[in-house]
């Protein structure tokens, strides 16, 4: 593999990372603390409407560079921002649209609201809030459990 010539270091680009992201657990771990961020899903009406992150703000994003000052009017709110999944880079555009226009504590919800739902974290519909089973692939293992190892298949 021919390396990459850039400007900035691994470890830079490492903390700079993580810095402008969060997943799911360290996202409803805010939440339960009380320390939560405004959190926008900025996916189109029919996804919304097939579940969202309970208090999250519906903000398309067509929409969210005219609405950014009637959403969020403070440019230092801290604010996640989610779309689909890891297949959709739609909360990366609109975090660059956030930051373009001035808002500093701007963070993109890693692996969007899939992960948030198949972490068994709470849901909400307009018929009411739920929560799934944790997908054992994608949740955390409970402090002090382990992963149990999975047999291979015979034959």
């Amino acid at each position: 593999m021919v390396g990459v010539q850039t400007s900035i270091s691994a470890v830079d680009f490492f903390a700079a990372k993580l810095a402008h992201q969060t997943d799911p657990s360290d996202l409803a771990a805010a939440r339960a603390a009380s320390a939560a961020p405004l959190v926008l899903d900025v996916r189109a009406r029919a996804g919304w409407d097939q579940g969202r992150i309970p208090g999250a703000v519906h903000a398309p994003a067509d929409e969210l560079a005219q609405r950014a000052r009637e959403l969020v009017p403070d440019l230092d709110t801290e604010v996640v921002v989610y779309c689909w999944g890891p297949g959709c880079n739609g909360s990366t555009k609109a975090a660059l649209v956030l930051a373009s226009l001035g808002y500093t504590r701007v963070r993109e919800l890693i692996g969007g609201f899939e992960y948030w739902a198949r972490e068994g974290l709470a849901v909400v519909t307009d018929a009411g809030r739920t929560r799934r089973a944790p997908d054992e692939l994608t949740a955390p293992v409970p402090a002090g459990a382990s992963a149990q190892p999975v047999p291979a298949p015979v034959g």
